[in-house]
């Protein structure tokens, strides 16, 4: 699970790190851990001190460090997911379509397992830096890119356009990607909702497995508001069942 923080933590010493936070993600942790999931929230190295890539390699070690000690931990290192808000959305939609393949010769032995998951859910997620021109959040991508975004007459080959590109899920989905469901409120403040989109189109032409849930009326924080709004869409529950569908093993009788 990686919550929500705009890729920014304060620099103060008595700072709150991000798992710790007050994330809308955190109302999906009763219902997981009473369907019998495992449970890892982490922290990530963040702006503005530090900026891409380092929260997707922090993301992709944690992957790694939970699957090298899944014996410990009691889990199937072959049935990870991902579940992620906001900006953990954006990480935890890439854990679903890198590579993330190890290196076979790195001295240290959790680096040569794969970063991949099995299954993602991603709540109000940016997908496509390059063109995320809207929203409260310009800002952050901006500060979490640690450059200006391309200009709209940008070769494709300039620095500005490979970094963003390569920072957006959107770039990277393809049929192998790991099953996606997306959520999102169409009255998104922070997000556009037009993200959700351009990745929903993304993978149906390269025939990722995506499933999308509009939120009618949700804000960025919608999840926060579910218990006022009965006539939304079951969240939780699609976020347990997109789970079991991808990550639990049925035993055959």
């Amino acid at each position: 699970m990686i919550p929500g923080s705009g890729w920014h933590t304060s620099q103060a010493y008595d700072a709150s790190s991000i798992k710790d936070g007050g994330s809308a993600l955190f109302v999906s942790v009763p219902p997981l851990l009473n369907a019998g999931y495992t449970l890892f929230i982490i922290s990530h190295r963040s702006a503005p001190r530090f900026r891409y890539p380092a929260a997707v390699e922090d993301a992709q070690r944690a992957v790694r460090f939970v699957r090298f000690h899944a014996a410990d931990y009691g889990i199937n290192a072959e049935r990870i997911g991902a579940v992620g808000y906001s900006s953990g959305a954006h990480l935890a939609a890439l854990l679903g379509v890198l590579d993330g393949s190890g290196s076979a010769i790195d001295p240290d032995p959790v680096n040569r397992v794969s970063a991949r998951v099995q299954s993602v859910v991603a709540s109000a997620t940016p997908t496509d830096l390059e063109h995320f021109n809207s929203g409260l959040g310009v800002a952050n991508v901006v500060s979490f890119m640690g450059q200006l975004p391309p200009t709209a007459n940008a070769s494709p080959e300039s620095i500005e356009t490979k970094a963003y590109r390569a920072a957006s899920p959107v770039t990277h989905i393809s049929r192998v990607s790991a099953p996606l469901l997306l959520m999102q409120g169409d009255a998104d403040e922070t997000v556009p909702f037009q993200q959700s989109q351009l990745m929903v189109a993304a993978a149906q032409r390269t025939g990722a497995e995506v499933k999308f849930i509009r939120v009618p009326g949700g804000t960025h924080r919608f999840a926060i508001d579910l218990a006022k709004h009965p006539e939304w869409p079951d969240i939780l529950g699609e976020t347990t069942r997109w789970l079991d569908q991808h990550l639990k093993i049925v035993s055959a009788k």
